[in-house]
């Protein structure tokens, strides 16, 4: 049982499980949506559009993580609003959003006089880097998604799969529709920060998509997208502490292989 407690004797390596475990859990909430929605690309498209929010407030000497939420909220605002006026299917409004912001963050990061550790680390993310604050700010956010999610979970089904009906009883759909979007921004916000961009795609995409194959309602999904998550993170990290790899993309990795045996399973 050695190479079992032998890594947890290390503080970042503890709060790397614990960190992976609540982004998880946070990305299985939201994920199922954007699984079921077909919203599959907003995650990654997500993770570079908040690109200039992250350099405007590096560039102001402000909070790195204020700068990237206000930049996902206009982002997710932006996408609904172009989908809405121009009558495009939802990931074309994602293509020219993502495109846009990421450029205009890259036109903003070359007037940056130095690309310092701080915004490289943001941008790149470290699960062994993770510190107490984090996992508390992750664990509030957690809260409160589930939370919102669970109270407005009717509302956004039948918004999601019969925006007809869902107006005819008087649901306000696109204010429900745009505050999933926001709320899909905020957490690849928190993700990408904690463990990176790939990682934060992954869980949030791949662990959902695995579940979905195995799953017959939303609630399954979601526990199951939280399970697989978190048996992925975990996974992944001591693979990495004993094969000296690099955590998040080791834990992609194996988040792809329990994708693919879901695949199988299903497909038996």
């Amino acid at each position: 049982m050695h190479w079992l407690t032998d890594p947890l004797q290390f503080d970042f390596f503890v709060r790397a499980l614990l960190a992976v475990s609540l982004v998880s859990i946070l990305c299985a909430l939201i994920g199922a949506w954007v699984v079921l929605r077909g919203l599959s690309y907003i995650g990654d498209a997500m993770s570079h559009a908040v690109l200039p929010g992250i350099v405007s407030a590096f560039l102001l000497k402000g909070n790195l993580l204020l700068g990237a939420a206000i930049a996902a909220v206009l982002t997710a605002l932006g996408i609904g609003w172009i989908g809405r006026r121009s009558g495009l299917k939802q990931d074309s409004a994602i293509g020219i959003v993502f495109v846009g912001m990421f450029a205009l963050g890259i036109v903003l990061l070359s007037r940056a006089p130095t690309f310092t550790s701080d915004l490289s680390n943001f941008l790149i993310g470290n699960p062994l880097g993770v510190t107490p604050a984090d996992l508390w700010g992750a664990l509030a956010v957690t809260l409160g998604v589930g939370g919102l999610l669970t109270a407005i979970q009717k509302e956004l089904l039948l918004a999601s799969f019969d925006p007809t009906e869902a107006r005819t009883v008087g649901l306000p759909v696109t204010r429900l529709n745009n505050l999933l979007l926001v709320l899909i921004g905020l957490v690849v916000v928190l993700t990408v920060q904690l463990v990176g961009t790939t990682l934060s795609v992954s869980l949030l995409i791949t662990s959902s998509a695995a579940a979905r194959l195995l799953s017959r309602s939303l609630r399954t999904m979601m526990l199951l997208a939280a399970a697989l998550g978190i048996l992925g993170g975990v996974s992944g990290l001591y693979a990495s502490y004993y094969l000296d790899t690099a955590p998040g993309a080791t834990i992609v990795l194996v988040n792809t292989a329990i994708f693919l045996l879901a695949l199988a399973f299903r497909r038996k």
